[in-house]
């Protein structure tokens, strides 16, 4: 069976299921800290992670929401620009806070992001970086996910020191 992308190539539709969870929504804000208490006040999610990632320029606080079966968790990463030239503060001065972002969890992000290239979707790194907690992510580009900047994740393993 075949389906078509948004440039409208023919392709094979996945026979496998590559995604085994959603592992965080990203959230763009402006103050990290004012968003962490609301979030923690409304909703009773506390923050299980904090970094700054100097090379995204961000800082970050992920907030668990609950385990997933697959042994990982789902997560609100909440993200406060460092500098004025980060995708995040160029993302906040167009769009305002908000949802900048899903993630996805896999086991192999580099075939996952391989399969989706062969598919016609724009994966946004050559090679995966460096994430939060240690992960390994990539990104494909929201006009060919239907407007939804949409993340890969390969978690640290348990017993990494990041993680």
């Amino acid at each position: 069976m075949t389906a078509r992308t948004l440039r409208n190539r023919p392709v094979e539709r996945c026979t496998v299921r590559m995604l085994t969870r959603i592992d965080h929504i990203g959230i763009a804000c402006f103050d990290l800290d004012k968003t962490v208490e609301f979030y923690r006040s409304t909703y009773g999610f506390e923050v299980f992670h904090t970094e700054v990632n100097e090379e995204q320029g961000v800082r970050e606080a992920m907030l668990k929401i609950n385990e997933t079966s697959d042994g990982g968790a789902s997560y609100l990463q909440l993200l406060e620009p460092t500098r004025e030239d980060s995708t995040v503060a160029k993302w906040l001065a167009k769009n305002g806070e908000g949802v900048h972002h899903i993630a996805f969890g896999t086991a192999d992000v580099d075939g996952v992001a391989a399969d989706v290239r062969g598919k016609g979707v724009r994966v946004l790194y050559d090679e995966p970086r460096r994430g939060s907690m240690g992960s390994r992510i990539t990104f494909l580009h929201p006009k060919d996910c239907h407007g939804v900047l949409t993340e890969l994740v390969t978690s640290a393993e348990p017993s990494s020191a990041e993680h």
